[in-house]
């Protein structure tokens, strides 16, 4: 099935009676030239200023490093508040898009079919959702509130009702809450350039407010926002896994094993983006289907197994008795613990140091996944949408990090304590590694830790590449190949500049303060995709679609399906088979 700029969908009920009244198409008023199909304003503003970005960062030095941290600092201290109540006003909506009469609305209109597989769907948005961030985080975060206990828990350091309090705060920063983000992210994006028509870019989201305006400097403005928000977000996330592939290697194949001393630091992770940007341009030029779905499901199963080894071998009643007693605890102090921001008492450390970052780095990663998961989700309802986005990965997530996490813990809490030992002396990036050493095969199982820190980069860098593209080429769904690759390369360029500028400081500065500005910006689409989908469910209701679904009724033989309000959810010629993916 192929992809039309429309959305996919160029005939039929969706453009007759949903798509809105205009002459305009998607990468209308695009220039065509060497090999790129790109919008004459959004794709040179942005190149242009993250050309100066680039050469500021580079010519400051030192000085871009204080700046940074100045940065962050002002967004932590004065803006956390905001980050925290947003997040719960997505978690709300997104809840009552799914769960109310919306749920039935499908994606794409009632005549849409799905374009993947549940497995290859649920494998490439966890790939490009959580995968390099589940691997640096998920040894280090509980390592370090252990010892350093959040200060919305009532736990001594070092004793097993800390290790509760770790695994809580943990599963709180890569549950529900990031999820939601990604889904409302990408209902919206999928709605209007699915249901309606629009281009695949953010303006489209604003088109109840805006109307033709968004193809105007309105529009420009929204995409130039989001292009930064999805570029510092990624660039996050990659500098993040360079630094984990470099410890990795160096301490698999030096401590470990003692084959060869690899060097870490800022030069050798520059190179590594270098080799692994270049593996990500091979696999981003094959496109969505040949490379993306493709790496993503390796990335699965690649997680399964080490996941499956660690389950084996590793404490494995401590392991499931970890998980289970930390989503009861983080399930009895979701909502205390969502809206708590240290203000009245001590322990507002966690939340403006791990919550306020967390919230603004998935917001600024949001217009990727979101709209990756948006380009893969043409076919389902609201509610499978949700569900499918929402719940699964949260849980899986929450059993990743009590695996990988509760080892550590355990190692920590009644072992031989020397995980932390060596988090303490080296740091974050070397958690992981340390922790797979106290197991059998560890330098084996470190490698496989490695390999998979390494595709989960290559996806995402592909996937960042492709939204990218959608962005600066006015929302086309096909874009060149040649532009393509030329924002993988441009993605980890930037992340190897901001590694040389000042380091991961200056990685998680860029995402806190490009996700503020977009924050406001999907606070406001809350209500864009409402309007939307009302819109959507009135003329779903209307007399007049009825009577539309009778008259394709009498013209040929059909099933129409209907939700149990008389809502029609979908129709499928008679002679398809039911159910199929």
């Amino acid at each position: 099935m192929s992809d039309s700029d429309d959305g996919g969908m160029s005939e039929g009920l969706q453009v007759e009676l949903f798509h809105p009244e205009s002459d305009r198409k998607p990468g209308d008023t695009n220039i065509q030239r060497l090999g790129f199909d790109i919008h004459p304003i959004v794709f040179p503003v942005a190149l242009l200023l993250i050309g100066v970005f680039i050469a500021v960062t580079l010519l400051l030095g030192d000085q871009a490093a204080q700046a940074y941290s100045a940065v962050r600092s002002f967004f932590e201290g004065n803006f956390g508040w905001f980050y925290l109540l947003a997040v719960n006003i997505f978690i709300v909506t997104i809840l009552y898009f799914a769960l109310g009469k919306f749920g039935t609305i499908r994606i794409g209109g009632v005549e849409a079919e799905k374009e993947f597989s549940d497995f290859a769907w649920m494998a490439m948005l966890f790939s490009a959702g959580m995968g390099i961030g589940l691997m640096f985080f998920s040894v280090s975060e509980p390592l370090y509130y252990v010892s350093n206990v959040p200060g919305f828990y009532n736990a001594e350091a070092g004793t097993g009702a800390a290790g509760v309090a770790a695994m809580t705060q943990t599963f709180f920063h890569w549950g529900f809450h990031p999820w939601a983000i990604y889904g409302l992210v990408g209902l919206g994006l999928a709605f209007f350039s699915f249901n309606r028509g629009l281009p695949l870019t953010f303006r489209s989201i604003f088109w109840p407010l805006l109307g033709e305006r968004i193809y105007g400097w309105p529009g420009h403005v929204i995409d130039l926002v989001t292009v930064f928000a999805t570029l510092f977000g990624l660039a996050t996330s990659l500098g993040l896994g360079v630094a984990q592939v470099n410890t990795g290697l160096s301490y698999v194949l030096g401590d470990m094993l003692g084959l060869v001393s690899i060097p870490t630091g800022t030069i050798p992770q520059v190179l590594l983006i270098a080799g692994i940007t270049a593996i990500a341009t091979l696999s981003v030029a094959a496109g969505l289907e040949g490379g993306v779905k493709r790496l993503s499901t390796i990335n699965l199963y690649l997680m399964l197994t080490l996941l499956g080894f660690l389950l084996i071998v590793g404490p494995t009643l401590y392991i499931f008795g970890a998980w289970v007693e930390g989503l009861g605890a983080y399930f009895g102090s979701l909502l205390s613990l969502s809206f708590f921001t240290g203000t009245m008492g001590e322990g507002g450390g966690t939340v403006g140091a791990w919550t306020v970052f967390y919230w603004a780095w998935w917001i600024a990663w949001s217009p990727f996944v979101g709209m990756f998961i948006a380009r893969i989700s043409k076919g389902r309802t609201v509610r499978e949408f949700v569900m499918g986005v929402l719940f699964l990965p949260s849980l899986f997530s929450t059993l990743w990090l009590a695996a990988f996490g509760g080892s550590a813990l355990q190692n920590t809490i009644v072992g031989n304590g020397q995980v932390l030992a060596t988090y303490n002396e080296f740091g974050q990036t070397v958690a992981m590694f340390a922790m797979l050493e106290q197991f059998p095969l560890g330098a084996i199982s470190g490698l496989l830790a490695t390999l998979l820190v390494i595709t989960f980069f290559v996806t995402s860098s592909d996937s960042g590449s492709l939204v990218i593209d959608h962005l600066t080429s006015g929302g086309k769904h096909d874009v060149p190949k040649v532009q393509r690759i030329f924002w993988a390369v441009t993605e980890g360029a930037v992340a190897a500049v901001l590694l040389i500028g000042g380091g991961l400081n200056a990685l998680q500065t860029a995402a806190i303060a490009t996700g503020f500005p977009f924050a406001v910006i999907l606070v406001l689409m809350c209500y864009t995709v409402y309007q939307g989908l009302s819109n959507e469910h009135e003329i779903l209701s209307s007399e007049k679609f009825a009577e539309r679904i009778q008259d394709l009724s009498d013209e040929s033989e059909i099933d129409v399906v209907t939700s149990g309000n008389e809502t029609v959810t979908e129709i499928r010629s008679g002679a398809d088979t039911e159910g199929s993916d």
